[in-house]
C-alpha cells in the first residue's frame, strides 16, 4: 500500500496544495493533526482537503479539537480506536499529551492517563498515528527540552506496529528511526511516502 503522510499543515496553502498534488497516486493518506492555527481557520482549510476526504485517516492535533475536526471533515478520524484500510489495521490517537504548559490559547490536550486508557483497547496495529510523539522520539524542543509521552511510548511497544507517524514538535519534523519493530518519523508539513 502506497501511504502519504503529513502533520502540522497549520492552515499553510503549499502544505495543502503539496498534499493534494501527491494524493493522486497515494493509496492511503495519513494526517497527524494540527490543520488548524489557535482553533481558528479549520472549517476553511477541510474544505479545501475535501478531495481526498475518502481516502484521509487523521488523528485531531492540539490546535483543534476531536469534536471540531469531526464537524469539519468527512474523512475518518481516529482517537483511541482502530479502522481496517487495504488490510492494514490503523490506530490512532489525537492531542498534545503530555499537557503543554500554559498558553495564551488553549491547547486541545490529554493527560498521560487519559492517553493510556484512550489505548487500552488497542491490541495490534499495522499503522500508529499520534499526534505528539513518544517519549525521547523526535520529541525535543528547543526551548522546553524532551516533550514525548512516557503513555505514548508504553503504547507503541505494546501495540508494536510497523509504523507510528506523529508531529507536533516541529523543532523535530523530519526525524525517524527505528525502535523494536517499530519504523518511527515526526512527519511535518512536507508529504512523506511509506510503503507498506
Amino acid at each position: 500500500m502506497k501511504i502519504l503522510a503529513i502533520s502540522d499543515m497549520h492552515l499553510s496553502t503549499s502544505a495543502a496544495d503539496a498534499l493534494l498534488s501527491a494524493a493522486g497516486a497515494a493509496d492511503l493518506v495519513i494526517a497527524a493533526g494540527d490543520f488548524a492555527n489557535q482553533h481558528e481557520g479549520l472549517e476553511a482549510y477541510m474544505a479545501r482537503l475535501f478531495p481526498i476526504a475518502d481516502k484521509m485517516i487523521c488523528v485531531p492535533g492540539n490546535n483543534e479539537s476531536l469534536r471540531a475536526l469531526q464537524a469539519a471533515t468527512e474523512a475518518e478520524i481516529l482517537h483511541g480506536t482502530s479502522t481496517m484500510r487495504g488490510g492494514l489495521m490503523i490506530a490512532g490517537l489525537g492531542g498534545g499529551i503530555p499537557p503543554l504548559p500554559p498558553l495564551p490559547w488553549k491547547s486541545w490536550d490529554l493527560t498521560e492517563d487519559q492517553a493510556r486508557d484512550a489505548l487500552a483497547g488497542v491490541e495490534a496495529a499495522d499503522i500508529l498515528i499520534l499526534h505528539s510523539p513518544p517519549a525521547g522520539l523526535g520529541d525535543n524542543h528547543e526551548g522546553l527540552g524532551h516533550l514525548g509521552s512516557p503513555a505514548l511510548k508504553e503504547a507503541m511497544l505494546r501495540i508494536k506496529p510497523r509504523l507510528c507517524v506523529f508531529g507536533h514538535i516541529h523543532d523535530c519534523w523530519g526525524q525517524g528511526g527505528t525502535l523494536g519493530a517499530t519504523r518511527w518519523r515526526n512527519l511535518g508539513p512536507d508529504p512523506v511516502w511509506f510503503d507498506l
